[in-house]
């Protein structure tokens, strides 16, 4: 490239060209293809080498620029866990049996003594289960004596009842005494039973009489004597009763 010849500065003193070139330090323009590019205090070769030289510092700032937008760019996609933090699980023992030291064979030992308090706890707790059931058991057998003894001993009351019902004496105070003595019995369970005409049944009926009729098609109840009761499913007293075959 050729420099073109530099213009007279219209208010500088000296010789016209073709003279000896007067000492200027000031600055000076370097015009490229008829383009100003600028001032300069350096003379126009080392401004001319230093615009010929690649700027590879630049390109090497502008490779550092981009790692560090990529990062955060990374960053911003992954963001970190809000979560509480992860703790690592405890490290599991070692069982030591498989190698047969001497904490192996005492933590066999445990195991065998444990399950054995196991079964011994299993077989109280079986043994108690059953004693409660007994226990209850018993109870219900011991009430239900207790209170069929105390009805055993109203019942000739109630049988004079009866032959005075029969008789037509039950009228009045006495007969309301009487019907409510008899619900107050029922509700401890006490059931009479014991009617002329019911079937003869040996479990529950005492005969005291026997004869024969062509009325009856089976041994059948013609006469009570004394009526019997239950006191839920059990016998307290037979009727007593007289029983009359077919003939």
């Amino acid at each position: 490239m050729t420099e073109k010849p530099r213009a007279a500065d219209p208010g500088a003193s000296g010789p016209a060209p073709g003279g000896s070139a007067p000492a200027d330090d000031g600055p000076r323009v370097v015009i490229r293809d008829d383009h100003q590019l600028g001032r300069t205090e350096d003379p126009p070769a080392a401004a001319d080498a230093g615009a010929d030289v690649p700027a590879e510092g630049l390109v090497e700032e502008a490779e550092v620029v981009v790692d560090e937008i990529e990062a955060e760019a990374t960053t911003l996609d992954d963001p970190a866990p809000t979560g509480p933090p992860v703790v690592d699980a405890p490290a599991q023992p070692v069982d030591g049996s498989a190698t047969g030291s001497p904490l192996g064979a005492e933590l066999e030992a445990v195991r065998t003594e444990l399950d054995e308090r196991t079964r011994d706890l299993q077989r109280v707790s079986a043994e108690y289960a059953n004693y409660r059931k007994r226990v209850d058991r018993d109870r219900g057998v011991v009430q239900e004596q207790a209170t069929g003894s105390v009805l055993a001993a109203l019942l000739p009351i109630l049988d004079d009842l009866d032959r005075a019902r029969e008789h037509g004496d039950l009228v009045g105070p006495f007969g309301t005494v009487a019907e409510q003595l008899t619900t107050a019995l029922g509700k401890f369970g006490l059931t009479p039973f014991g009617e002329q005409g019911d079937p003869f049944d040996p479990t529950r009926h005492e005969a005291v009489a026997h004869q024969t009729s062509p009325d009856v098609e089976e041994p059948t109840c013609v006469q009570v004597m004394r009526r019997g009761y239950l006191l839920g499913e059990r016998l307290l007293r037979p009727a007593m009763v007289a029983v009359a075959d077919p003939e």
